[in-house]
């Protein structure tokens, strides 16, 4: 009778670590609170509810801009704010290294891609690596855009869910204040197609020239193609499903992603939840 008690407690254990690996990896308003430089972009997350999409999403990177430029999001209309925000956060995980490892020009896809109302590039970012040894910077992927936000530092990393780094400027692309308004839901793509990582951006550039040129995509959810080069398409964006006039859904889930692409944290997660069901199979049988 102990030794069946025992194999039951065992069972509940396997299960609720089962359960716990696929829980909230993180929270971005408590690693932000941490930090009183941030509170006026953390603030702004938690206001629009971009900060719930963050939190539904393995691996993400969060552009943290200081109080100081963060203050002049508060003189936005609140839609031209949130869509902003949105820009800032990148749906990959980016930390130095990886950043310093990529080509001179690179475009990164951002959680305002995900949303049907980025344009053109208006939804993507160019990285570039500057003059100054190990300096990067970041500037809209519409054509002519500078490169106008330098990367300052870490703030804050959870390998290789969430990354945050600071960078020294709001990005403002041209065009984001025209963007159409939040469609209904019925109106919006469903967003259960794969995210994949952007092409790479022609080469070139630094932090006082323009972003790397690029072609217009073929189409609007499709990442950018560098000038010049011949690689090819990147699987297309879905836009997210809206709830009424909102401009992300206040539980987003990740869409399946190449088997190549899962992180570090999301295979050790699906193997021990693996592990966890075997061992719970096995033991039921032993009952």
């Amino acid at each position: 009778m102990d030794s069946k008690s025992s194999l039951h407690h065992l069972l509940l254990l396997l299960l609720l670590l089962s359960a716990a690996t696929f829980s909230a990896a993180f929270n971005i308003t408590k690693i932000l609170n941490q930090y009183p430089d941030y509170s006026v972009f953390n603030a702004l997350l938690s206001e629009t509810g971009i900060a719930d999409a963050i939190n539904h999403r393995q691996t993400i990177t969060v552009l943290a801009v200081p109080n100081g430029p963060a203050s002049s999001l508060s003189s936005q209309p609140p839609d031209v704010a949130k869509r902003l925000a949105s820009l800032h956060v990148v749906l990959d995980y980016y930390d130095l290294d990886k950043l310093r490892s990529l080509s001179k020009g690179t475009t990164l896809t951002t959680l305002f891609q995900t949303t049907g109302l980025a344009s053109s590039h208006l939804g993507f970012l160019n990285v570039s690596h500057t003059k100054n040894p190990d300096g990067l910077a970041f500037g809209s992927a519409v054509p002519g855009s500078p490169l106008s936000a330098s990367l300052v530092k870490t703030v804050a990393a959870q390998p290789y869910n969430v990354s945050v780094l600071e960078v020294s400027a709001v990005i403002f692309p041209p065009g984001i204040a025209a963007a159409p308004a939040p469609m209904k839901q019925d109106s919006l793509a469903r967003a259960d197609a794969p995210v994949a990582h952007a092409p790479k951006a022609s080469a070139g550039g630094d932090e006082d020239a323009p972003a790397p040129a690029v072609v217009a995509p073929k189409a609007s959810a499709e990442a950018p193609k560098a000038a010049g080069k011949s690689s090819p398409p990147s699987p297309m964006v879905a836009s997210a499903p809206a709830h009424g006039d909102s401009l992300f859904p206040s539980a987003e889930a990740p869409g399946p992603v190449a088997a190549n692409d899962y992180s570090s944290g999301s295979r050790v997660g699906f193997g021990l939840a693996g592990l966890a069901g075997g061992v719970g199979v096995a033991i039921l049988a032993a009952l």
